[in-house]
């Protein structure tokens, strides 16, 4: 690697603040966990304690562990605490280390026998962790120890093949279930009825589902209803069976004893978990014409769900529908509704949003016209954000620095600055909330966008500092963006000493945009530099940082020092991301060097990283091909890979 690029590096030592040491030490565990207090063997009460400090603490690796070796120490507590501690350690989600601690508790305990919830629930664990052959050894030893299962250990297990797909499996635990005596509850139909959908049979989902109605009418218990009609609903729609769930709602009141408003809501909800806002929207429908009003939750759902997916139209509509039964949005709905409105330039529906949130009670009106103001900022129509912002002003609500600040930076982005320098100006002669570091910065970043360098540089040197403000590292950053985007290297190399003698720290961005500039300014030599003898030794440069470098190298035709770099930050411990990789990769291409190309493909794989679709396109044009999946490997492209490593 070139002599002014990779510094000799070694490896840091580790070093482990004081405070840190103590909390591993003494600080955060309990007096008992410390040997210097007693050697001796912990009382029952003691182990009861540190198991449910660590578990409070979600330190569940070391309750297991303390817990095992006051087994193997004999201190064992009583059956009912060794139940509430295996219920503790149940909450780490981890099935094996429980298991293998039950089995301890077991061995060292004879007599002891886990009650019959810690069996279901370690169960549960493992049915999660797609390990329902597990799960059933471990029904046969709950059996084998007394228990009787009940209808939540069959269901558990049913419902563990029926995920990993088990379904001759999952019928015969129901047979067994029958045969057993246990006698099916609602859900425990509802997780079959999941499997069957999954394995697309269609015809024998139906037939369950005859008999859920049949056993939801006789359900005792409310809450097993709604779990089980909800499981029902979320796997119809899951699995793509939405004109299912709309037979389901034309037919409600099934005769199921189930509340038909939560039956909607549920509906609602499952439809556009799975983004079919349209068909939740027709449920509303439904419920409408029977009487049934939405929860203010459901349709904003919908109504948010739809401006995100590009329907803003619909979602006015049902906005205007909504206004029948007192619907009123919520403040983020509204942000993305009249985004999306503003997007597609209807400027009268986003109008007519912002009035109705403005006759909402208890609102933040300010923060409303905010919002808007924020959205008018994606289209360029200076005119209606002004009108706004006079609107605002004659309704006698007041405007906050974030709706000036909002104002300027429209103004800015749609190249209006001296509009934007009007409303700073206004806010330094007292008329509106003083400017703040973020107005002049954005006001900055407009003149310079705009090759007016010294306006900007007189509102940083001068008018800042005149009203007490002093700039941030964001500030800087956007000086030396403009200052380099014309061309001015000097200067911005200038700036950006001042800031350190400022004693502001710079940011990744500060050097991103540093070495950028450097590099578009056809000084790639002062680049290097600038990474050897400030950037590096800072400690302070990211994944941005690398690719500003390697693009650098690269358009300046040093491909080779731009692998050592590359090469340097792997040995250094720097793990760059598949982007580094992509440049350099492309760069050889252009070049048409097939074997370096490859060379970095399998750099990139000994690092960790997978070849995404951007890497194969790249490769592609090296060969002359058109990818026809971009999401895939091409098989051509693998032998070749295959055929070089």
């Amino acid at each position: 690697m070139h002599a002014t690029l990779a510094p000799i590096l070694r490896k840091p030592k580790l070093l482990i603040p004081l405070s840190l040491q103590l909390s591993t030490t003494t600080a955060t565990v309990p007096r008992s966990l410390s040997h210097h207090h007693s050697h001796d063997a912990p009382s029952q009460h003691s182990i009861a304690t540190i198991v449910h400090s660590l578990c409070d603490s979600h330190r569940f690796s070391e309750a297991h562990h303390r817990f095992a070796l006051a087994l193997a120490s004999g201190s064992l507590p009583d059956e009912r605490t060794c139940n509430v501690l295996l219920a503790r350690l149940l909450a780490s989600q981890t099935p094996h280390a429980t298991w293998r601690l039950l089995q301890s508790l077991i061995i060292s305990k004879p007599g002891f026998v886990p009650s019959l919830v810690n069996y279901n629930r370690l169960m549960d664990q493992f049915c999660g962790a797609h390990r329902p052959s597990d799960a059933h050894r471990l029904f046969f030893d709950m059996k084998n120890r007394g228990h009787c299962p009940n209808v939540v250990s069959f269901t558990t297990l049913i419902n563990g093949y029926c995920t990993v797909g088990g379904m001759m499996d999952a019928r015969k635990v129901f047979d067994e279930m029958l045969e057993s005596g246990v006698a099916p509850n609602s859900v425990t139909y509802s997780v079959l009825i999941r499997g069957l959908l999954r394995g697309r049979d269609v015809e024998g989902g139906r037939e369950l589902m005859c008999w859920l109605w049949e056993r939801m009418g006789v359900e005792v218990e409310e809450g097993v209803k709604t779990a089980a009609f909800a499981n029902l609903i979320d796997s119809l729609c899951r699995e793509g069976f939405f004109n299912e769930v709309f037979r389901i709602a034309e037919e409600l009141p099934f005769g199921s004893g189930f509340s038909e408003e939560v039956a909607y809501g549920q509906m609602v909800d499952s439809l556009c978990r799975v983004g079919r806002y349209n068909g939740a929207a027709r449920i509303v429908y439904g419920m409408r014409k029977r009487g049934f009003v939405p929860s203010e939750v459901s349709y904003n759902y919908i109504i948010h769900g739809l401006s995100r997916d590009g329907d803003c139209m619909r979602a006015y509509q049902l906005l205007e529908e909504g206004a029948e039964f007192g619907f009123m949005l919520s403040e983020h709905t509204y942000k993305v509704l009249v985004e999306a409105l503003c997007h597609v330039m209807d400027m009268d529906k986003a109008r007519e949003v912002l009035k109705l949130m403005l006759r909402k009670e208890g609102v933040d009106k300010t923060r409303i016209y905010n919002i808007y103001l924020r959205a008018l900022c994606l289209v360029n129509n200076p005119t209606e954000l002004l009108n706004v912002l006079v609107f605002m002003l004659e309704s006698q609500c007041r405007a906050d620095v974030i709706t000036l600040n909002t104002v300027i930076n429209g103004f800015c982005k749609m190249g209006r600055v001296d509009e934007a320098s009007k409303v700073l100006h206004d806010m330094l002669v007292g008329k509106f909330a003083a400017p703040d570091v973020v107005t002049f910065t954005t006001v900055i970043s407009g003149l310079l966008d705009s090759a007016r360098v010294n306006e900007a540089l007189d509102l940083f040197h001068k008018v800042m500092p005149e009203n007490g403000l002093r700039p941030s590292v964001v500030t800087y950053n956007a000086l030396l963006r403009g200052l380099f985007k014309l061309k001015r290297p000097d200067d911005a190399l200038r700036a950006f000493n001042n800031m350190v003698k400022d004693g502001i720290t710079a940011d990744s961005t500060t050097y991103t945009v540093v070495v950028e500039g450097l590099c578009e300014s056809d000084q790639i030599e002062e680049a290097k530099s600038f990474w050897h003898n400030v950037i590096w030794p800072s400690g302070v440069h990211d994944n941005f940082v690398y690719a500003a470098i390697l693009k650098g190298l690269c358009r300046s035709g040093k491909f080779n020092e731009a692998c050592h770099f590359l090469y340097e930050l792997v040995d250094s411990g720097v793990s760059p991301n598949i982007f580094s990789y992509n440049i350099l990769i492309n760069c050889a291409c252009s070049l048409g060097l097939k074997r370096e190309a490859y060379q970095i493909v399998r750099e990139m794989k000994k690092n960790g990283l997978t070849p995404d679709s951007v890497t194969w396109r790249i490769l592609d044009k090296l060969h002359g091909k058109v990818t026809k999946n971009m999401h895939s490997e091409d098989p051509a492209m693998s032998t070749i890979y295959e055929d070089m490593t």
